[in-house]
């Protein structure tokens, strides 16, 4: 395996400064090439620790926060986690490398489009994604063992919770302008809320876009 290249070795020093001690993450951060996932304008920006624009009025999530977000879910190689808000892709074929199967749902079809067509590119097989409203969740797929919302909610969505296994870990933002990104932990009695720290996410939207 030819070794990391200079801008993906300063990008993981970075991470590790920040926080990130999780050796599955860096070693999935370092496995997904991000300049795949960046609009072309960008790509010389591709492996630094910023968020970046891509189509539909979306963004790449900064390389801290997806890392950030796959340290919090705690997911093994037996994990199914549903991912709302696809994107690029780029957070998806993150979890893709440390989890079982990832169910991801987006709802502007162009993304959905040019995501799975990285994923075939990348031979990435353990993700299933689907044209959707994700404030809505998957419920045919549920329960899952670990939910990642990549846009902002203004609560934590009770829909969400309940397609949630019982001991299972919800991350996600929620808020409006000051925006905390939440690991939710669902119990036998309700749920567990600890905060991470202060982010910036595009809102979670109800309903599928028209294109």
């Amino acid at each position: 395996m030819a070794a990391p290249e200079p801008r993906v070795i300063r990008l993981l020093m970075e991470l590790r400064r920040q926080g990130i001690t999780d050796t599955r993450t860096l070693g999935a951060i370092e496995r997904v090439p991000r300049e795949l996932f960046v609009a072309e304008p960008f790509l010389d920006q591709a492996y630094e620790n910023r968020a970046l624009p891509i189509a539909c009025g979306q963004t790449v999530s900064q390389p801290l926060v997806v890392a950030m977000m796959t340290q919090a879910l705690e997911v093994t190689d037996r994990t199914k986690v549903l991912e709302i808000g696809t994107g690029s892709g780029y957070q998806a074929a993150v979890l893709a490398q440390v989890c079982r199967r990832v169910y991801t749902i987006e709802r502007h079809k162009p993304l959905l489009q040019a995501a799975e067509e990285r994923f075939r590119r990348l031979r990435i097989h353990n993700i299933t994604a689907k044209l959707g409203d994700g404030s809505r969740g998957w419920p045919e797929q549920a329960p899952f063992e670990r939910i990642m919302v990549t846009a902002a909610a203004h609560d934590i969505p009770p829909v969400l919770v309940e397609q949630l296994a019982i001991g299972g870990i919800m991350v996600l933002p929620v808020g409006e302008f000051d925006q905390d990104l939440l690991k939710v932990t669902r119990t036998e009695a309700g749920i567990d809320i600890e905060t991470l720290g202060g982010v910036r996410f595009v809102p979670l939207v109800e309903g599928v876009a028209e294109e």
